[in-house]
């Protein structure tokens, strides 16, 4: 049976989250239940006589499942709330330093190198990177509400005790979380577990506050009743570690098949089993358990391994064992690693310059292609060798004060800037570049662009969104009113001409797409039909079918091929090519259509594609128009290798 793709990671992602939803319920319910016990025994009296049932349906027992019920409720909303900020607060939680793009750090540019090649190959923007200085254990996480913000956080231990495939093979395995759509689930599933162990918390608290004083006042029902708060918060404090165990349940259910999708995602992106078997047999050797964090249980279900030490691990860890994983990526790997690697000393590192020579630090080699012609979908979050090698040769080809520019807010912008005005004779910068934004870091820096503008004239128009990747972490440090100002200068930059073309408009869009008002929030699935977005349908496929012919017949025939496969015969023969498509209808179409379920974005993907290679070919300015669609479906779509 084939793995699934990503469309079907997605939906089971949403599937996840109903799930995670019931199971939160059953532990609110049952801890509320307990709690009501407690309740029940410290309150009853022999005048009363009521039984649990009768109790539970009093005044007293309304109140406390009320109570229990609210507090739980409060304590996963407060963190849900603190959580709001994604994965960069996540990273700051944990205490992460956030990288430092032009850091000389021999290892840190290795780790940048891995994850940048990783993104091209995969269609996703380059994510934020971070390290836990404080710990020499072997781990890593990703965090964030979606691929437009994720943050990826390793220990300084992954860094140094790592080989660049052992690396590897953890981003790639750190990758997989990302196209799979678990990120999102992993951070909502910190806010809910802060909510079930609010119980023991506050039982802790009172156990805490009524020992050593029960003798200390003179006072004997004062006595008594600190000796009834002792008992409650001891009960309390016993029924949190219920629901200690009910969270570590709920991990566990949630997260294990994932890791082990992660683990096989892994090999099938690097091509290399013993990158991410290396570094499990490592971890088994030593451990990645975070010692300088307290937030270590909380975030065990989304870190490369288990984070923090707990009993009946094989009925509550969020991993399944190491040596279940190893074997599990390739049957006898583990005996072959332990005579290989247990008694060896550290292997040397193997240290690169921003620009790593193409075939030696990059991806595993592979000699076999896979055929370009297939469906996009099926191509969809995925990495293919080809993929990898022409990820790795991309940013060999650049240069290294170009790329090191890239890492900054100012030349992250003046990258813009030359994209839109790339064409252009040096005197005419200033005439097109006018009444710039306010923010000195978004003037522009013609001397910056100088540095950029021989590199994207001399690779053309395939280094455009490669590059536009590669600045995204820098972009993503403006503060809000600096990204909108940017976008808005964008806008004016397009329309400078009179005219926006494709380019312009889909950068345009990733931008909006990825620093505008709301960037990163969750899509709502809202429309499970083809016919609910028939309009939309409609004007963009218009669109790709004049993008892929030369004649208004062809493409008024190609188009009504194209509808007739999401609309009914009757319905197909009203629907005809629009006249004109413009920007703010194209917009508008693609929002709409991202908010289709999970599982019917593939046929609209691949029908765009079907329009652009109707003449068997596919230029890079088609492709753009194809990833512009796929980015706005939230869809990462590799590149298309020459």
């Amino acid at each position: 049976m084939s793995a699934p793709g990503f469309f079907e990671r997605q939906a089971f992602a949403k599937r996840n989250t109903t799930l995670l939803v019931f199971l939160f319920s059953t532990a609110v319910i049952l801890i509320a239940l307990s709690v009501c016990l407690v309740g029940y025994l410290v309150t009853r009296s022999e005048s009363t006589g009521l039984r649990f049932h009768d109790w539970m349906l009093s005044d007293h027992g309304l109140i406390t499942t009320g109570t229990v019920v609210v507090l739980i409720v409060a304590g996963s909303a407060i963190r849900w709330f603190d959580l709001a900020g994604g994965g960069e607060r996540v990273a700051n939680m944990v205490g992460a330093r956030q990288l430092d793009p032009s850091s000389q750090d021999l290892e840190e540019r290795r780790f940048r190198n891995v994850v940048e090649e990783m993104a091209i190959a995969s269609g996703v923007p380059v994510p934020q990177l971070y390290v836990m200085d404080q710990e020499s254990a072997i781990n890593a996480f990703v965090a964030g509400y979606s691929p437009n913000e994720a943050v990826m956080v390793v220990t300084h231990g992954a860094l140094t005790q790592l080989t660049r495939d052992e690396l590897q093979g953890v981003v790639a395995h750190e990758f997989s979380h990302i196209l799979n759509g678990d990120m999102r689930i992993n951070v909502r599933l910190i806010a809910l577990l802060a909510g079930i162990l609010t119980i023991g918390q506050i039982g802790f608290f009172l156990l805490r506050g009524a020992s050593g004083r029960v003798y200390m006042s003179g006072s004997r029902n004062r006595n008594n009743g600190r000796a009834v708060m002792l008992m409650i918060g001891l009960a309390l404090t016993v029924i949190g570690y219920v629901g200690v165990f009910f969270g570590r349940l709920i991990q566990a259910a949630v997260s294990r098949e994932r890791e082990r999708l992660a683990d096989a995602s892994s090999v099938q992106f690097t091509r290399n089993p013993d990158g991410i078997g290396g570094a499990l047999f490592k971890i088994g050797q030593s451990s990645g358990y975070l010692q300088s964090t307290s937030h270590a249980s909380d975030m065990n279900h989304m870190c490369f391994g288990e984070s923090t030490k707990m009993a009946f691990s094989r009925l509550l860890g969020s991993h399944p064992p190491i040596d279940e994983r190893i074997e599990a990526i390739q049957p006898g790997m583990l005996a072959r690693l332990r005579s290989r690697l247990r008694d060896q000393p550290r292997p040397q590192q193997h240290h690169e310059s921003p620009a790593t020579p193409a075939g030696t630090n990059g991806f595993a080699a592979s000699v076999h292609s896979p055929a370009r012609g297939a469906a996009p979908s099926t191509h969809a979050g995925t990495v293919n060798p080809a993929d990898e090698d022409y990820a790795v040769s991309l940013l060999a080809r650049l240069p290294a004060n170009a790329r090191e520019l890239l890492y900054t807010r100012t030349g992250a912008v003046q990258l813009l800037y030359a994209l839109l005005t790339r064409d252009l004779a040096p005197e005419e910068w200033s005439k097109a570049l006018w009444n710039p934004p306010g923010a000195a870091v978004l003037q522009p820096e013609p001397r910056l662009m100088e540095r950029l503008l021989p590199t994207l004239k001399r690779e053309g128009d395939v280094l455009r969104l490669p590059a536009l990747e590669l600045a995204m972490p820098a972009l993503r440090q403006l503060d809000p009113k600096e990204r909108s100002a940017l976008i808005g200068y964008v806008a004016t930059l397009a329309q400078a001409d009179g005219r926006v073309s494709l380019f312009e408009f889909a950068l345009h869009s990733f931008l909006q797409r990825h620093l505008g008002p709301g960037a990163g929030a969750a899509v709502p699935v809202r429309y499970r039909s083809y016919r609910q977005v028939l309009e939309d349908l409609n004007a963009l496929f218009s669109l790709m079918a004049r993008a892929g012919t030369r004649h208004e017949d062809e493409a008024s025939w190609l188009h009504q091929e194209t509808m007739a496969s999401f609309v009914s015969g009757g319905t197909a023969a009203t629907v005809s090519l629009e006249r004109k498509v413009t920007i703010a209808d194209l917009r508008e179409s693609l929002k709409r259509l991202n908010q289709l379920s999970p599982m019917l974005k593939p046929a609209v993907l691949d029908a765009c594609a079907d329009c652009v290679t109707h003449d068997d070919q596919i230029s890079v300015r088609e492709y753009e128009l194809l990833r512009l669609v796929a980015d706005q479906l939230d869809v990462p779509l590799p590149p298309v290798t020459r």
